[in-house]
């Protein structure tokens, strides 16, 4: 296996080749990132399956910087939005998309309560709450479980690659808080795009 970063800032995973068995987890190491980088990335990138689904788990680290989290504080709802295609590649400059997952989770914080309610539609269940700050950003940054594709989709000795990337939602601040956040710049929070390649 091995790690490379081309232009753009995209970051490659390449697997010559490896098979999926049921419940297998293949692990695919992200280059480590300095402590003085708080860039947004991804880690920690997994795939695996079921019988029937192909499965990708990963974190985005990085995410919540000082100004996104007084913006939580504040009760901003904040949204990260996860974006994971998947392609069918060739010897050819022509890759072919066959499956695309858009996934969402968003926390709220209720300063009376004082308790922040995560709510992940991706994984069809209903709003978790919590009075940790740490544990939100945990389910707001972990992916686990999510579908890509049923695997009677994917051919035996294809060639896919896997593109994921995870940004936050830009939102319109309320008035009040104009005064606070003027320049909405520490908004733009997202990571590289992350291509995974594998033989299936």
């Amino acid at each position: 296996m091995g790690n490379r970063t081309g232009q753009n800032g995209i970051k490659h995973l390449t697997m010559k080749s490896f098979l999926i068995y049921p419940v297998l987890f293949i692990c695919l190491m992200m280059p480590r990132t300095t402590l003085a980088d708080n860039t947004a990335t991804l880690a920690n990138i997994k795939l695996a399956n079921t019988r029937d689904d192909l499965l990708t788990y990963f974190e985005v680290r990085n995410a919540f910087t000082d100004k996104i989290t007084q913006a939580v504080h504040n009760g901003v709802p904040t949204t990260f939005s996860f974006y994971v295609s998947l392609y069918q590649t060739s010897d050819s400059w022509l890759d072919k998309k066959i499956a695309e997952v858009r996934a969402k989770s968003t926390v709220k914080y209720n300063s009376l309560k004082k308790e922040y309610t995560v709510s992940r539609p991706w994984k069809n269940e209903k709003p978790s709450a919590t009075q940790s700050f740490e544990e939100a950003k945990s389910w707001m940054t972990e992916i686990d479980n999510l579908k890509i594709i049923p695997l009677e989709n994917l051919k035996k000795g294809g060639k896919y690659q896997i593109r994921i990337k995870a940004e936050l939602d830009k939102v319109t601040l309320p008035l009040s808080l104009h005064n606070i956040f003027f320049f909405v710049s520490f908004w733009d929070v997202k990571t590289d795009w992350y291509l995974v390649n594998f033989t299936y």
